[in-house]
């Protein structure tokens, strides 16, 4: 617990600045707004309107929207990974509360005061600053407080379009088992919400009794305290070296490799941060923009998902076809297969699978119709999926999608017969699952290739910090340093077990 409460200051950080960025966004948004909306019935409807139906889009899809919209509006040269969607979703996504109470509040004013100051000469913008305005505040505010308290609760979710937020603790901690990961993000979280709720439920009721030393105060404390709390990110842009993106997509193998990478740059000399918890199609367009300097990916996922290709070449003219790809649609570079794949291979417990007759998928179809499939989160609107069933007509009685390390809890526990495994996951070993044959080879290759962006493809230093890792990992180690954090008891770290990988491939200190 200690070491997971390690990693809170600088997530922390990023988590603030995110948070107060978008409120202060939505403020300058929904402040003019309100102001006219009350004045306006029909444009309150509507801007009301847009606000509510933005709510009703999960947070989660609202951000991952945002990537490939921003790709499409900059062209390429907008940040579309890390702060840039996830300021504009957040930002969408508190204004509803400052809308709503906004108008509310200029509403309820009672309209013999505002003919009163009317009657004694005052301009509308007088009327505004001393007379609605001080009324309003404290109706205003509360709709503050909840965009606050929404927004910080829905930071979390931006680890997922590459942005470092308390979301990094959550997502990892679930993706490895480590509970205590998942209890620092979220203990750190809703502490930060309840702080700022705090501070800003003093500065409404110094409003609402005119004690202004209460709300003032309420309000330095609330500015020194989130000042203090993004004093990581002063250090960090006071450094010196040049600073680099290790990307990783969202299971175990991803965050050791991130890791292995990355203990490899900061010995070269480079400041490494990293953005976990990505998609295929995220990370891959985030390297290729050079949000993401270096990254793992797997040469079928680039072959059938960004190639569109349906056939299943050998490895070699596999490997060559994409990195002509990667180089001549983006200028990413293919620096080399790490000499392990990572392929997508049907698996059941070895008792059921023995006791039904299956062995191979052509078996696995023939009894689809009584079995329940569990699948990652990606799986099941893949292309691999479609040509599987292109293959071999299988026909679940049930198909459900889980996080990696929930579908094995999901098989072990019988609530599905059957999953889609990674062929180095050392958990296919330790719970004796058979993995099923491919006889029509429906499934093509899945080297692990390392990808360098266009910014970092030509960089010597960068380059020959990495070389050593070609062709350098089996894949009975990549599936030990696997097992070391996806085991049930006395799970490690992913950090603990990139530091194992290394020296088990000679590569260590």
């Amino acid at each position: 617990m200690i070491a997971a409460l390690s990693r809170v200051p600088p997530l922390l950080a990023a988590h603030v600045q995110l948070s107060l960025a978008a409120l202060a966004l939505a403020l300058l948004i929904a402040g003019p707004l309100a102001i006219i909306a009350a004045r306006r019935p029909r444009l309150a409807a509507v801007a009301l309107g847009l606000a509510s139906f933005v709510q009703t889009i999960p947070s989660l899809a609202l951000l991952a929207l945002f990537f490939p919209l921003i790709l499409f509006v900059g062209g390429g040269r907008l940040p579309a990974l890390g702060f840039l969607p996830s300021l504009l979703a957040l930002t969408l996504y508190a204004l509803l509360p400052l809308l709503r109470n906004g108008v509310a509040a200029l509403r309820g004013i009672d309209p013999a005061v505002i003919e009163a100051a009317d009657a004694v000469g005052m301009t509308p913008w007088q009327r505004l600053r001393l007379v609605e305005a001080p009324l309003a505040a404290p109706v205003a505010i509360a709709g503050l407080r909840t965009a606050a308290v929404w927004t910080i609760g829905a930071a979390t979710l931006a680890t997922t379009v590459g942005q470092p937020s308390l979301g990094d603790l959550i997502f990892a901690g679930l993706q490895t088992q480590s509970w205590s990961l998942v209890l620092a993000g979220c203990l750190a979280a809703a502490a930060l919400a309840l702080a700022v709720d705090a501070a800003m439920a003093l500065a409404e009721r110094g409003l609402a009794t005119r004690r202004r030393p209460l709300w003032l105060g309420a309000l330095v404390a609330l500015a020194a305290g989130l000042a203090l709390a993004t004093a990581p990110l002063w250090r960090a842009a006071a450094s010196d070296r040049p600073t680099v993106t290790v990307g990783a997509k969202n299971f175990a193998e991803q965050y050791i490799l991130a890791r292995l990478i990355g203990a490899r740059l900061e010995r070269a000399g480079y400041r490494v941060v990293y953005r976990d918890g990505l998609g295929s199609a995220v990370i891959l367009g985030a390297v290729g923009t050079g949000a993401v300097d270096v990254y793992v990916d797997y040469a079928g996922t680039i072959w059938t998902n960004a190639m569109h290709r349906a056939d299943a070449p050998a490895r070699g003219p596999m490997l060559r076809a994409i990195a002509n790809w990667t180089r001549a649609t983006t200028g990413t570079r293919l620096l080399a297969p790490l000499g392990f794949e990572n392929a997508y291979a049907f698996a059941m417990k070895e008792d059921a699978a023995r006791a039904k007759g299956i062995a191979t998928l052509d078996d696995l179809a023939a009894r689809s119709p009584a079995l329940r499939l569990g699948s990652d989160l990606e799986f099941l609107e893949r292309p691999e999926w479609a040509a599987v069933r292109r293959a071999y007509p299988m026909r679940f009685a049930a198909a459900t999608p889980f996080s990696p390390t929930f579908m094995y809890q999901a098989l072990a526990s019988d609530r599905v017969d059957a999953i889609t495994a990674f062929s180095s996951d050392g958990r296919i070993a330790a719970r004796h699952l058979r993995v099923l044959t491919d006889p029509r080879h429906a499934i093509p290759g899945y080297d692990a290739i390392l990808l360098v962006s266009p910014a970092r493809a030509h960089d010597a230093r960068f380059v020959a910090a990495l070389a050593p890792l070609a062709n350098r990992i089996p894949v009975a180690a990549m599936r030990e340093a696997n097992y070391l954090v996806d085991r049930d008891t006395d799970a490690q770290t992913p950090e603990q077990a990139a530091d194992w990988l290394a020296k088990r491939i000679g590569l260590g200190e």
